[in-house]
């Protein structure tokens, strides 16, 4: 029986998002610049909605421009992309974020390939995402940044160690698996083809859970004392009505099991917030060296 952490994200993410309006207020006194974030939000989708209201808040607090863009959810392709390009040209920002999912009739590759990479704080942008393979400076993807923030907090060097991330996604899997990579890790990318996923799991001193399925990754998948990021938040219906979030793991089974976790909520998502502003305050610095 192994005793095992809880992995505190809120109490790091608080912690980080003190740091950057540290880092903020000094960039700001330096350089006369403060740093802009802009959101475009299309449509009316209550998540996206409420994500991107706390973005704003967070924004703020951070000392950093907020400037939102809400268009109707029947706003044309053309007007979005028009947008996108508005701001690419707009000096006062320095990060655009179009937040996803966006209605069905606009193509959301055509639009984040619109974005400048420069201004890409998502990471989602080809350019950002091959410069990452290559091993060179690039805006990376908000949530796995966080996730290796928080396990180089927790286990110091990861050199040598066995990482397995479940899910190959552009947005969490792929880049995850690059950034363990630059970390010295051996690293899986396990996936719902994988034969024998279970004993894939069973290997890793490092085991990641992006992949969307409810508590799909069991206790007995994991190693003991191995370190288990649950990146899913998933909606699932509770027995006496209602609903609660459950991540990708198993949590109570993997108790007495991992060394480390991650809960649901409160563990990765909060970091992810606080990555996007750190992502916008690197894209400043960098806009402003490059002149």
């Amino acid at each position: 029986m192994v005793e095992t952490r809880i992995i505190d994200g809120k109490g790091f993410a608080e912690d980080l998002r003190k740091q950057i309006a540290g880092e903020v207020a000094d960039f700001k006194a330096a350089t006369g610049v403060t740093p802009g974030l802009a959101v475009v939000l299309v449509g009316e989708d209550p998540a996206s909605a409420v994500y991107v209201r706390n973005k704003g808040k967070q924004t703020l607090e951070a000392g950093m421009a907020s400037i939102e863009h809400k268009l109707p959810a029947d706003a044309s392709e053309t007007e979005v992309l028009a947008l996108v390009s508005s701001l690419n040209a707009d000096p006062a920002v320095h990060g655009i974020l179009v937040q996803l999912p966006l209605p069905g009739h606009i193509d959301a590759q055509k639009v984040l390939a619109t974005i400048d990479p420069a201004k890409d704080v998502d990471g989602f942008h080809v350019v950002n995402a091959g410069r990452l393979a290559v091993g060179l400076d690039a805006l990376v993807p908000c949530t796995p940044l966080g996730c290796v923030m928080l396990l180089k907090h927790h286990l110091g060097n990861l050199a040598g160690l066995r990482a397995v991330v479940v899910g190959r996604s552009n947005i969490v899997g792929k880049p995850l698996a690059q950034l363990l990579l630059r970390e010295d890790c051996t690293v899986t990318i396990a996936h719902s083809r994988t034969r024998d996923l279970a004993e894939e799991c069973r290997r890793a001193d490092i085991l990641i859970g992006a992949v969307g399925r409810p508590e799909m990754i069991r206790g007995s998948w994991i190693k003991p004392g191995a370190t288990v990021i649950d990146v899913g938040i998933n909606r699932v219906e509770k027995a006496g009505g209602g609903t609660r979030l459950v991540g990708d793991v198993a949590f109570d089974e993997a108790q007495g099991i991992a060394g480390l976790i991650t809960p649901v909520p409160g563990g990765v998502g909060p970091m992810t917030i606080a990555c996007l502003l750190q992502n916008t305050l690197t894209a400043a610095k960098r806009q402003l060296a490059a002149g």
